[in-house]
């Protein structure tokens, strides 16, 4: 058999704006619940270019006191073509609950002390861009203030 590779396909900047973020602890639960709207962003790459259609959607993760976050996001990108691209993007942060009260706070952290992976799975119309839905990818991201840095992997 063949070793999977991966390849760079796109890189996405996910804006989500300044201010504070929504958290709670929802009853009989063990974690805080937490959401951020997407405000716009860019995509950029040898394989897909456009950008974030601003207020499509956003984050609703679950922190956990360890460090621990577990992503779930849903929101759309817009092809440079006009094509509209349905996301759903799931993943796991981790690092020390210290550094993760830093990054909270809106302050930044070195990128070495969190560990940050995604699995995305994508929709599109048929066309130019169905190979997304079809392409199993995987990623890592990396938060910047009010933006979140995401390098997207096509596993070849």
């Amino acid at each position: 058999m063949q070793t999977p590779a991966l390849e760079l396909a796109f890189r996405v900047r996910l804006d989500f704006g300044e201010g504070p973020r929504t958290r709670f602890a929802p009853a009989h639960a063990r974690f805080t619940r937490g959401f951020v709207a997407v405000i716009g962003g860019e995509v950029s790459g040898p394989r897909l270019s456009g950008h974030v259609v601003p207020h499509s959607g956003g984050d609703w993760p679950r922190i956990w006191d360890s460090g621990l976050i577990e992503f779930e996001a849903h929101y759309m990108l817009e092809a440079s073509d006009g094509t509209p691209i349905y996301i759903h993007n799931r993943g796991i942060a981790w690092s020390d609950p210290a550094v993760m009260a830093r990054i909270e706070a809106g302050e930044a952290a070195d990128p070495a002390a969190t560990y940050c992976r995604i699995t995305p799975k994508f929709e599109t119309p048929p066309g130019p861009h169905e190979w997304l839905g079809r392409t199993l990818f995987v990623g890592v991201a990396e938060r910047q203030g009010a933006s979140t840095f995401f390098d997207y992997y096509a596993v070849t």
